[in-house]
């Protein structure tokens, strides 16, 4: 029960105001509130899942160092998406081929991945030994921050119009997505090399946006 109980509490603190928790709720301004509470559910007991029984083994296995660059630009991806959907008429309504429980959960599972939240849940589980009390106080956890998130999109979507949720939610990913990129590259290369990355990258971005708002003129 302590195993539980401490799990719970830190990864619910931890998670308070993190990515995560944000990603939630700009998913939850565009996806029905019950589909992106299964998929944060299915992706975080995936993801702490692997962090309980094989944490420690991650690194050798895929260098947390390119996860953490997918990720990130699979983020900047999210946003691009989000306002191609917002631009494009035709595509408006439109929903990924994979479904919006898969999409969030690919994009959940990826935000985990040598996030802070599953490096506790490594610790707590090396701390504790009891890999299912963890297991369940993490998953629990992030469920419940996530749903406070969720809670706010669903609200969102409520009262404030589609278009202005959709450039939210744009905006939300790649910011994400240049922290990330900004992140890895200021642990490995120094602050100024991190701006260059993240100012390269902002640029391509605009340029791929300013692009897709084109191609709706066009249309």
């Amino acid at each position: 029960m302590k195993a539980l109980i401490a799990s719970f509490l830190l990864v619910l603190l931890a998670e308070m105001g993190d990515k995560t928790q944000l990603l939630a709720m700009a998913f939850a301004a565009k996806y029905s509130a019950q589909k992106v509470l299964a998929a944060v559910f299915l992706a975080t007991l995936l993801n702490h899942a692997l962090a309980v029984v094989t944490g420690h083994f991650l690194a050798a296995v895929i260098p947390l160092d390119i996860i953490a660059i997918v990720a990130a630009l699979s983020f900047v991806g999210f946003g691009l998406w989000t306002i191609r959907g917002d631009e494009l008429e035709v595509e408006d309504n439109r929903v990924s081929r994979f479904g919006p429980v898969v999409t969030v959960g690919i994009a959940f599972f990826l935000a985990e991945m040598g996030d802070k939240t599953q490096l506790a849940t490594v610790s707590l589980a090396v701390e504790y030994g009891n890999m299912i009390a963890v297991l369940a106080g993490t998953t629990l956890a992030m469920v419940t921050a996530d749903a406070i998130g969720i809670l706010a999109g669903v609200v969102m979507r409520r009262h404030i119009p589609e278009r202005a949720i959709k450039w939210f939610s744009a905006v939300v990913f790649i910011v994400f997505g240049l922290h990330g990129v900004y992140r890895l590259v200021a642990s490995r290369a120094g602050a100024l090399q991190a701006w260059v990355s993240v100012a390269a990258l902002g640029a391509a971005a605009g340029f791929a946006a300013r692009y897709l708002i084109r191609r709706r003129g066009r249309s």
